[in-house]
């Protein structure tokens, strides 16, 4: 399907939507210390389902930029102005990502303020991908791509070890930003971020690859979209092998990988909803997808601080005591579904927040 304006797929809402509900329930369990396996992130390398959604929401986040910037950018005159307004967005979320955490250094009297975060990382993908959206060419986009990947995966490869704090990227980001990271422990000065500088060349990878698969979903190839799904399962497999999935690193088979099933999910929604109308399901969420995300956020940080959030936990846990992580889990649906309220009352009055 080819077009010349921007237009709004309904899919692409609704897919958004439900990875920003599963960025909620996986971030908000009545009790760390019971959840459900396949709700935790591996603990380093490895993978689980929910490492998939945070590559899926920056690969969403490229999908759209096929479908709101790329139309656009055809007329040069525009580009300045396009290019203008997507940093501004980006920064606005940066921002957003440095209050965010001004909140939580605050409310929990951090030992040090973190600089990066989830929106953090989403501005500089944004960004970067944006520019790429509206001054270059599909051919240069796969240069960049081929590029990020395969320069990272020298760069990783060429590594004397990938253990944690002691690889490469958790080196890096420590000697440019410690303290202010994730983890940091002043005694042996090692750090790591899990959305720090260097691993955001693979999570822009990722942004990429979105870009370019709506670029082909724009143009009606999605038999060669299957196909290129199915070269980066096999791929991400293959390099898996001597490198291995890892979220904290984005390593570039965890691109490869998480990328194929992106663009299958991708697919399917499309199939789906656009072609056989199904209910968009999750659209509410994907249209006040970054406002949902941020005042989620700071609602469970005040929570959390109050007491507020155990005390929900507790009382959850005294009606089934054999079911700790069942308790939990209810602690963390009770959650979404509070905010998919939110956002099903800001659609129906059309109210719709953009940073």
């Amino acid at each position: 399907m080819n077009t010349t304006a921007s237009v709004r797929m309904g899919s692409i809402d609704a897919l958004r939507g439900l990875t920003v509900a599963a960025m909620l329930l996986v971030n908000n369990p009545g009790d760390w210390g019971h959840v459900y396996a396949p709700l935790l992130h591996a603990d380093w390398h490895g993978f689980t389902p929910t490492d998939l959604i945070f590559p899926l929401f920056l690969f969403i986040a490229g999908v759209s930029m096929a479908w709101s910037l790329v139309p656009r950018a055809v007329d040069p005159l525009l580009r300045p102005a396009l290019g203008r307004t997507l940093l501004q967005r980006a920064l606005r979320i940066l921002l957003a990502g440095a209050l965010l955490h001004v909140l939580a250094w605050w409310l929990f009297d951090l030992p040090a303020y973190r600089v990066w975060g989830v929106l953090q990382r989403i501005a500089l993908c944004v960004a970067a991908v944006g520019l790429l959206a509206i001054h270059a060419r599909a051919r240069t986009h796969w240069l960049v791509l081929g590029a990020l990947l395969l320069g990272y995966t020298a760069l990783l490869l060429g590594a004397d070890t990938l253990a944690p704090w002691h690889n490469p990227v958790s080196r890096v980001d420590t000697a440019l930003f410690a303290p202010f990271l994730y983890k940091y422990d002043a005694i042996t000065r090692l750090g790591h971020d899990p959305e720090g500088l260097l691993s955001s060349a693979g999570a822009i990878a990722t942004t990429l690859l979105g870009l370019i698969a709506g670029s082909w979903l724009r143009a009606g190839r999605r038999g060669a979209l299957a196909g290129l799904a199915l070269v980066g399962l096999g791929a991400g497999l293959l390099l898996a092998a001597v490198l291995p999935f890892n979220k904290n690193l984005w390593t570039p088979s965890y691109v490869l990988w998480t990328g194929g099933l992106s663009i299958l999910a991708l697919l399917l929604a499309h199939q789906l909803i656009d072609h056989w109308h199904w209910p968009a399901i999750g659209r509410r969420f994907g249209v006040n997808a970054i406002a949902a995300y941020l005042g989620s956020s700071v609602m469970a940080l005040v929570l959390i601080a109050s007491g507020a959030w155990a005390a929900c936990f507790a009382g959850l846990l005294s009606l089934m005591p054999a079911a700790p992580k069942l308790a939990s889990l209810s602690c963390a649906l009770g959650f979404v579904a509070f905010w998919w309220c939110v956002v099903w009352l800001l659609d129906r009055r059309r109210v719709y927040f953009k940073i």
